[in-house]
């Protein structure tokens, strides 16, 4: 709003006293201080309401006027409450700076004046926006010509002073402010993923506000513009795929009209997501065609052809891919009839993009199929190197789920759960389908072991571990009771410990100095539990077969 239009309202009790040529700057908010140095409060553009307790004496008056005129404020208005008249100085003062200076009539207290000013602000800016925002819809829907989400946290840093981020489900960065603050750390960013996600499972109404790091961040989800809140489907559908807008403000208090506000953002965002996940379908044909190939047993050469159409489309500038990779996920839901293919390819697409990029654009090069309750990506490699301990570069089971474990964990809640398996890289056609089978080997691996989110990788083939999954239930539960059960017993009645003695024992290869080293035990101890373990099971822990069903049995439980 105008100085003018202050002046002009009579109910203000405003009288100019200088500065009437510079009546048109524009107010972009209030602020009241008796502080002598203000500065630290001031972001430019206010309306300075002061009692003038800061004035000792005439010299004051020129410090604390060159200090509001630095800070870039738009006018100061003084109360006569305190001192009758506002002094001479102070006039000389903004008259000097060219500051346009106010008295504030005394039966006018300043709040009158502080509640106008926000009103007419916040109205004024939430119509400008609601104007840019609608233009910029129609853009958007019409074609990728709007300038994507970026484009629309800019405009809610500049005329709402809000500042807003764009977050994936698994917390990966989309878009943010370019204009204004720093960026928001990566992990604040998997916590507000986290917590919007619990807050979902949970059914709480949005938005979700959250404290964190003495900051208050409102959530909003972003959903298809296909999808509302009173036409959704079961939650468990999309909750791992939506986005979220995280915004630095409490919308606790906030009108009806300014949350509306703020929704039509999230649907405004909403269309540059579909747009982007429909760009996904030519990646995602092409990867259903090379798995049917597969699948059914095709010759190496179709299938080498069809590589040969999606590595230009994958990796562009290279022509062909030297080395894939498969990844299998799979989602489950406990109790529900959920098709679980079509989320574990969502998922699949987002957790397969290098956490630390920001902005969809790496996505382009994932290519993800899915089959009845199994997504399977086909991860092109433009070079697979070798470590100095002999193994290969390239998607890595492990480091796939270490930035997003929180995140997914929150969104399964305590009924999902996802698995995840691995391949070797191959540099063939022929190499495909063994690499189909080996990363489904991994994923049956990665399911036998607890946890909500858990993945295995082509490594962990090669050992014991790949035999565990497929040992049937009513035997690993037979195997396990014979062996554990009398040590289980035993430590309850007497609080002894053995169970946690022998798995110790066995991490240390037998070794006693280690063992009781690590346990914090006398060595005699520790021969006296091992000896009451013996003791209990009929077993010997000198034999190298005791041992390995001791190890096994404790692998299985």
């Amino acid at each position: 709003m105008r100085l003018r239009a202050l002046l002009d309202t009579d109910a203000l009790g405003l009288k100019l006293l200088g500065g009437e040529d510079e009546l048109d700057r524009t107010v972009r908010g209030v602020m009241t201080t008796d502080l002598r140095d203000p500065s630290r409060y001031l972001s430019g553009g206010e309306l300075v309401l002061t009692g003038l307790a800061w004035r000792r004496d005439a010299a004051d008056s020129e410090p604390f006027v060159r200090i509001l005129v630095q800070e870039g404020v738009t006018a100061l208005a003084a109360g006569e409450a305190e001192l009758g008249d506002v002094p001479e100085d102070l006039v000389a003062a903004c008259a000097r700076h060219r500051l346009p200076l106010f008295a504030v009539h005394e039966s006018v207290a300043f709040a009158t004046i502080t509640e106008h000013v926000v009103r007419q602000v916040s109205g004024e800016r939430a119509g400008d926006l609601a104007a840019v925002v609608d233009r910029h819809r129609r853009m958007m829907t019409s074609g990728p010509a709007g300038g994507g989400p970026d484009v629309v946290l800019d405009l809610l840093g500049s005329d709402l002073d809000l500042r807003a981020w764009v977050l994936s489900p698994t917390g990966r960065l989309i878009a943010g402010p370019k204009a204004s603050g720093p960026a928001l750390p990566a992990e604040a960013c998997g916590r507000l993923a986290a917590e919007h996600l619990t807050a979902t499972r949970t059914g709480r109404r949005a938005p979700h506000r959250v404290l964190l790091g003495g900051t208050t961040y409102s959530l909003f989800p972003i959903r298809s513009t296909g999808r509302s809140p009173q036409t959704a489907r079961d939650a468990r559908e999309t909750v791992l795929s939506d986005w979220l807008l995280a915004v630095d403000a409490d919308a606790g208090d906030w009108a009806e009209e300014r949350l509306d506000l703020l929704y039509g953002v999230t649907q405004l965002i909403a269309v540059e997501r579909d747009r982007r996940e429909a760009a996904r379908t030519v990646r995602r044909r092409l990867a259903q065609e090379v798995l049917e190939l597969v699948q059914t047993g095709a010759a190496p050469g179709e299938i080498a052809a069809r590589l040969r159409v999606a590595a230009p489309v994958l990796l562009p500038g290279l022509g062909a891919a030297p080395h894939w990779q498969v990844v299998v996920a799979r989602v489950d839901w406990d109790g529900a009839e959920i098709e679980g293919g079509p989320v574990a390819q969502a998922l699949l697409e987002e957790i397969l993009v290098d956490p630390l990029s920001a902005g969809p654009e790496p996505s382009d090069r994932i290519a993800v199929a899915h089959t009845g309750d199994e997504a399977i990506a086909l991860v092109p490699l433009p070079a697979v190197s070798t470590e100095h301990d002999g193994s290969e570069t390239g998607v890595l089971a492990d480091a796939l789920l270490e930035s997003v474990r929180d995140p997914l964990t929150a969104g399964l809640n305590d009924d999902g759960r996802l698995t995840l398996g691995v391949s070797a890289a191959v540099h063939s056609a022929e190499g495909l389908r063994g690499a189909l089978e080996e990363a489904r080997h991994a994923r049956r691996v990665a399911a036998a072991r607890p946890g909500r989110v858990c993945a295995a990788g082509h490594q962990e083939l090669a050992s014991h571990v790949l035999l565990l999954p497929f040992v049937p239930d009513d035997v690993r539960r037979a195997f396990t009771a014979r062996l554990l059960d009398p040590l289980r017993d035993y430590d309850r009645r007497h609080r002894a410990e053995l169970i946690p003695t022998l798995e110790a024992f066995l991490d240390c290869d037998g070794s006693w100095t280690r063992c009781a080293a690590r346990l914090h035990l006398h060595v005699n101890t520790l021969r006296y539990r091992v000896g009451r373990i013996e003791q209990l099971t009929s077993r010997d822990l000198s034999r190298l077969e005791d041992k390995l069903d001791f190890f096994l049995a404790l692998r299985m439980s």
